[in-house]
């Protein structure tokens, strides 16, 4: 394993503190916009040197397509390699390996596809059947990939049923029609095909390369292949702590493409983040979360915040006998001051969260208003309408006090969070008794998938650009659901956008919207905050840009100025 040259600054932080205040004051206002690019208007030659150092949160887990599912992963396989299609500035989807727009069939389930002339950094040319080898591979279940069956099933013919062992992987619905030419089948109609495309999930392999390499493909940059802006270097497994990113000679549009070289040095310290920032030892930071340290860059240009489509919230498990009662749900839900956390606890340009679908993120398809225009906030913090359900609901279940195992993360912030949700929930429920329990993220997972929980802090991002993404965690019996909740009318809503609706985009839209008004009428869970990144990007840095669903950013617009 590589040593981080950026260590030692883990050691200097508290030394260089002063510096890093010193630094705060800038004149340019912050971008707290949800865009996706800094500095596209900036003017200016471009350095003769087109090298920047960019520091990363955590190690990359992985770099196989089928199996990768962390945030790091996907975005270093969304800058190495690509799909039919990738997320631009805009955050709309655009063609990528997909040579123009598809011949959609009238009924909108098949797309047939023509690949652009396009190469593999070993020379091979890209085929068609490197897609169909790919999608076979992660929905085959013996390769134990979690996106495969989960962006697959319900989406693409036979998905469900090949990992069911009901059909064969030769029925999954992909053929290549001839090696620049796919034919894609879907179960329903899909208005979020193209956004679901740019997923690594559904990027092509090459089916010799990957057998011929056997367990040690995507082990280190030496076993792997690139398609995409930038091929790996220097990354030797999972427990490097640096790696390279190189201009791709061989990418179809590398013309585009400015940047040459890309240094990656894995920095968990916000301080020490900060401060290579400061001293010019990297261009742009990990996302920074500690309020003390966002603090001392509110108003420097340099700080980029953006609102993330992630919310976080309350998951109630209704096999808890309490928690079964409406009113028990509504009264926690109600029971603590979300503008109080977001704006004193979090100070991090966090909106507190009265919704299960993000705000700015998607629009009506026909009057393209916002998904929160049609019912806006849901259950807002109202402690005297609180208290009253809270009566209610003890009177219903014959109890006077209740006591919640209250599951959540071990991270620093996860644990301020946490003290301030015990807090507000014990002091306006009278009889509450919450019990902190702060676990591992693997161990959350493992408590979440059990339902050994009454009470659980959770959260979710999408993965494409869809209201659906959010929508189907709550049907009865789903893989996400995981809290025991279930409404026929919510069910049948989501049925009929993904069914009968899915040829009229505005109806579709609607039922979602009305899907999460049932939602919380039942109280099902209680969202408490919709995130917000901040990362430092120097100024001389042109287009970075960051996605709001999917990989996290993308480096084939940027460029660096004198």
């Amino acid at each position: 394993m590589k040593k981080s040259k950026f260590s030692l600054l883990l050691v200097l932080s508290l030394v260089l503190s002063m510096f890093l205040a010193a630094c705060s004051g800038g004149q340019k206002e912050e971008d707290t916009g949800t865009g996706t690019d800094k500095g596209t208007d900036a003017a200016g030659e471009l350095a003769d040197k087109q090298e920047i150092t960019v520091l990363e949160s955590a190690e990359i887990p992985s770099l196989d397509p089928s199996l990768v599912e962390d945030a790091v992963g996907i975005t270093i396989l969304n800058n190495i390699n690509e799909g039919l299609y990738r997320i631009d500035q805009n955050q709309e989807p655009v063609p990528a390996l997909a040579d123009g727009e598809p011949e959609v069939s009238e009924d909108g389930l098949v797309y047939k596809i023509k690949l652009r002339d396009a190469q593999w950094s070993n020379g091979d040319k890209i085929t068609a059947q490197d897609f169909v080898y790919s999608w076979q591979r992660a929905i085959n279940p013996e390769t134990g990939s979690s996106y495969g069956p989960y962006m697959m099933m319900g989406k693409i013919k036979n998905a469900t049923e090949i990992y069911e062992g009901k059909a064969e992987l030769s029925d999954l619905g992909i053929k290549a029609l001839s090696d620049n030419e796919l034919e894609i089948t879907l179960v329903k109609p899909k208005t979020y095909f193209k956004s679901l495309m740019a997923f690594p999930t559904f990027f092509p392999l090459n089916q010799k390369f990957v057998e011929e390499k056997g367990d040690k493909f995507a082990s280190s940059s030496e076993n792997l292949l690139y398609t995409g802006p930038f091929s790996l270097a220097d990354w030797t497994g999972t427990e490097d702590v640096e790696w390279t990113l190189l201009k791709n000679d061989t990418y179809w549009d590398k013309d585009t493409v400015t940047l040459t070289k890309i240094n990656y040095n894995v920095l968990k310290d916000a301080v020490a983040a900060a401060n290579a920032i400061d001293a010019g030892e990297a261009d742009i930071s990990t996302k920074l979360s500690l309020p003390e340290v966002i603090s001392l860059y509110e108003g420097d240009p340099r700080l980029v915040r953006w609102l993330e489509p992630t919310i976080f919230w309350l998951k109630f498990n209704q096999e808890t006998e309490a928690l079964k009662n409406v009113n028990i749900r509504k009264a926690l839900s109600m029971a603590f001051d979300k503008d109080a956390l977001v704006n004193d606890v979090l100070q991090n340009g966090s909106l507190a969260a009265n919704y299960a679908v993000p705000t700015e993120f998607v629009k009506h398809p026909d009057t393209d208003e916002d998904f929160r225009a049609k019912y806006g906030d849901f259950n807002k913090f109202n402690p005297e309408e609180a208290k009253k359900f809270w009566e209610t609901g003890l009177k219903e279940i014959g109890k006077d006090s209740l006591e919640f195992t209250y599951v959540s993360g071990d991270s620093e912030s996860a644990k301020k969070i946490d003290a301030f949700m015990k807090n507000q929930l014990e002091t306006n429920l009278p009889g509450l008794k919450v019990n902190i329990k702060s676990v591992p993220f693997a161990t959350r997972l493992e408590l979440e998938d059990k339902q050994e929980y009454d009470l659980l802090h959770s959260g979710w991002g999408p993965d494409y650009h869809d209201a659906i993404s959010f929508s189907n965690l709550w049907l009865t019996g789903g893989g996400n659901n995981k809290m025991s909740y279930s409404n026929k009318e919510y069910d049948a809503l989501i049925e009929a956008a993904e069914g009968d609706l899915a040829n009229d985009p505005g109806k579709r839209f609607e039922a979602f919207q009305d899907a999460e008004k049932i939602l919380f009428e039942d109280a099902a869970i209680a969202p408490i905050f919709q995130r917000a990144a901040n990362k430092l990007v120097n100024e001389k840095v042109e287009g970075f840009t960051y996605h709001l669903n999917g990989p996290d950013y993308s480096f084939k617009w940027t460029k660096l100025q004198k």
